[in-house]
C-alpha cells in the first residue's frame, strides 16, 4: 500500500511539473538574422486562411469556424506550413523573423486542430502520460532542426524578444487566449498588431475582471510567465495599465495585489462562441 501511495504522490510530482510553463530558454542556434536585409516573406496563403475562418468579435473572444474549413483550404494551409519549413529565416531582420514564427506557431496549431476536429481543448491534442495537448512534440523541421511549438515559444520567441508581447501572438486555440489575429504577421505589421492584441486582451474579461468581491482577477498568463511581466504583483499591474482603457487604468492605479488567476481552456470554436455572445 505504502509503495503504490508513494507512486501516486510521484505521478501527482511530475504531472504537476509537466502542467508548469516552460521558461525562456534561448536556443542559440536561433539568434542568426541580418539586420540590415529588407527582404520579406509571402504570409499570403496564411493571411487569406485567417480572413476566410477568423471571426471577430468585439465582446468575445475571436472565434475560428473549424467546422467550414474545407479540404482544400485545410490542404492550402499545410502546404504554407511545408513552405514555411523551407525559408532561411537567418538571412532574414528581426521584424520579419518575429512575424515568421509568430504565424509558423498559430498555422501548425490550427492545423493541428483541424486535423483532430471536434475536440473540446487543443489540450485532448496529442501529449502523452505525463502531459496533454501538442505543445512538446518536434512537428517541424526548419533548417535541418527539428521543432515543437515549445521551442518556437519558449526557445526562440521568448527569450530574444524580451518585451512580453509574444503572449498577445502566439495562439492556444483557447477561449481565454489573447485573441488570434484575423491577419498575418509581417515585419511591417508584427509590433502594432501584437500592441493592438495586448490592448484588446487587457480590456476584455479574459484579461483581466473584478469578481463580486471587487477582487482583481487576471488571466492565469500572467501567473505561469509571471517573469516575463516583472515577476510582482505591482510590475504586473504596471504592465496590465499600459494596455488598460483609461478609466480601467485608473481603477488598476488603486490596486497593488492580485488576489485570483483564471482561464478557460474550451477550444476557441465560433460554433461555442456564437452561443456565449
Amino acid at each position: 500500500m505504502r509503495g503504490f501511495v508513494t507512486a501516486l504522490i510521484a505521478l501527482f510530482l511530475v504531472s504537476t511539473a509537466a502542467m508548469a510553463a516552460p521558461a525562456a530558454d534561448l536556443w542559440p542556434r536561433w539568434q542568426a538574422h541580418d539586420e540590415d536585409s529588407t527582404a520579406t516573406i509571402d504570409h499570403a496563403a496564411y493571411d487569406a486562411f485567417l480572413r476566410n475562418y477568423v471571426v471577430e468579435h468585439e465582446h468575445a473572444p475571436n472565434g475560428v469556424r473549424y467546422d467550414a474549413v474545407s479540404d482544400a483550404d485545410h490542404a492550402k494551409l499545410k502546404s504554407y506550413i511545408q513552405a514555411m519549413q523551407k525559408v532561411d529565416i537567418d538571412d532574414y531582420n528581426r521584424d520579419v523573423q518575429r512575424a515568421y514564427w509568430i504565424n509558423l506557431y498559430n498555422a501548425l496549431t490550427l492545423d493541428l486542430v483541424l486535423d483532430a476536429y471536434p475536440v473540446d481543448s487543443i489540450r485532448d491534442i496529442g501529449g502523452g502520460l505525463f502531459s496533454s495537448g501538442p505543445w512538446k512534440k518536434r512537428y517541424l523541421r526548419v533548417d535541418g532542426e527539428k521543432l515543437s511549438l515549445n521551442d518556437i515559444e519558449h526557445r526562440i520567441l521568448r527569450p530574444i524578444w524580451r518585451d512580453g508581447l509574444t503572449h498577445y501572438g502566439v495562439n492556444c486555440a483557447s477561449l481565454s487566449c489573447p485573441d488570434l489575429s484575423a491577419k498575418a504577421y509581417t515585419g511591417d505589421n508584427v509590433y502594432t498588431l501584437l500592441r493592438e492584441n495586448a490592448r484588446d486582451y487587457v480590456n476584455s474579461t479574459d484579461g483581466l475582471a473584478f469578481n463580486e468581491d471587487d477582487d482583481l482577477v487576471v488571466s492565469k498568463i500572467y501567473e505561469w510567465y509571471g517573469k516575463d511581466f516583472g515577476d510582482s504583483d505591482r510590475a504586473i499591474i504596471s504592465h496590465l495599465r499600459r494596455f488598460a482603457d483609461p478609466m480601467l487604468s485608473v481603477r488598476l492605479d488603486m490596486r497593488s495585489s492580485i488576489e485570483d488567476y483564471g482561464y478557460d481552456w474550451s477550444l476557441n470554436d465560433e460554433a461555442a462562441i456564437d452561443t456565449k455572445e
